[in-house]
């Protein structure tokens, strides 16, 4: 059965919107999601209503864990956006929705380790080591090799990664291949290496390419897929909030 996977929504409910139709067209009904559905974007309500009816499961983010708890060694508009969402779910006005939206915060977990055909896959929403909050940085195999073969240590075959909002696959030589240098964008397993697959970011692409990004999941490999959705009206719904900083508009248009 093949699953999809997103992560890094940040209240961009047109991208997510856009990405369950890119699913549903494909036959999928299984849906994860890796974590960071809020934050940033301009409707995070949406966002966890539609995750939580859509996705089986769902990871912990730090930007999840920042409305639910506390934002830490977040840059300024970062934090203040941070703020905004704690203040939407909290003037909800039916009691029992705001009530089971923050329940379903709460319940988020940090790891899930399921198998994938004969493969055990790891999924955490920024690394094997710090699952919230660490980033694996497609400059690592280059700049901080002991710090991949750490995180290789703690993955037993196959890890799914979100958080950086880059899409690719880390092997354990080291390497990074981004999608575009994978053979028709798709990974396929390998029984003599490891790998981290970083399925991108669903509402804020971070690799140039502005448009939407997940992986569906099968048991021989991962394909990644993008998906076109209205910036416009998005970014214009995050320039009617003075408490959104207009810099989370503008890098949506570039992927950045």
């Amino acid at each position: 059965m093949q699953t999809a996977v997103v992560s890094d929504i940040h209240g961009n409910a047109e991208a997510l919107r856009a990405v369950l139709a890119d699913i549903d067209s494909k036959g999928i009904k299984r849906i994860l999601c890796l974590g960071d559905i809020i934050g940033y974007g301009p409707e995070p309500l949406a966002c966890v209503d539609l995750v939580r009816v859509h996705c089986e499961w769902t990871l912990m983010g730090n930007h999840d864990f920042a409305v639910l708890y506390e934002p830490t060694n977040f840059n300024a508009p970062a934090e203040q956006a941070a703020y905004w969402t704690r203040e939407q779910f909290d003037s909800e006005p039916d009691a029992a929705l705001r009530a089971a939206r923050y329940e379903f915060l709460g319940s988020l977990r940090v790891r899930v380790v399921e198998q994938l055909g004969e493969h055990p896959l790891l999924a955490v929403h920024g690394s094997p080591r710090r699952p919230i909050n660490e980033y694996i940085f497609k400059s690592d195999p280059m700049e901080a090799p002991d710090k991949l073969e750490a995180i290789f240590r703690r993955v037993d075959k196959l890890c799914m990664v979100g958080h950086t909002h880059v899409p690719g696959v880390f092997t354990d030589e080291p390497d990074f291949y981004p999608p575009d240098e994978l053979g028709e964008f798709s990974y396929r397993f390998n029984a003599d290496e490891k790998a981290v697959i970083n399925v991108g970011s669903v509402g804020q692409p971070r690799d140039g390419d502005p448009r939407a990004s997940y992986v569906v999941l099968s048991d021989e490999k991962a394909e990644f897929f993008r998906v076109p959705y209205d910036i416009e009206k998005t970014a214009n719904m995050i320039r009617q909030h003075s408490q959104l900083h207009e810099y989370l508009a503008d890098r949506l248009y570039e992927g950045r």
